[in-house]
């Protein structure tokens, strides 16, 4: 390769990665606003999972097995 090929090749290569980086740097960088938004459904699904929760554990079915639990734990013999 003679030195004026290698010098084409990368000035090729340099106009490549700056039109490239022209290209996807807005991309990834205008990403303003996004975290309100993340917080604000991150948010909601917390609430959401906690009345879930809530409702599971606030339930007869639940309360009985943990009652069922504690009660065959300390009525084991050691």
């Amino acid at each position: 390769m003679t030195t004026s090929s290698s010098t084409r090749i990368a000035a090729v290569a340099h106009r490549t990665r700056a039109a490239l980086t022209r290209r996807f740097l807005p991309a990834t960088s205008a990403d303003a606003g996004m975290s309100t938004v993340e917080y604000a459904v991150g948010t909601i699904a917390a609430a959401a999972f906690g009345a879930v929760l809530y409702t599971v554990v606030s339930g007869d079915s639940i309360t009985d097995a943990l009652s069922g639990i504690i009660e065959q734990a300390l009525n084991t013999s050691v």
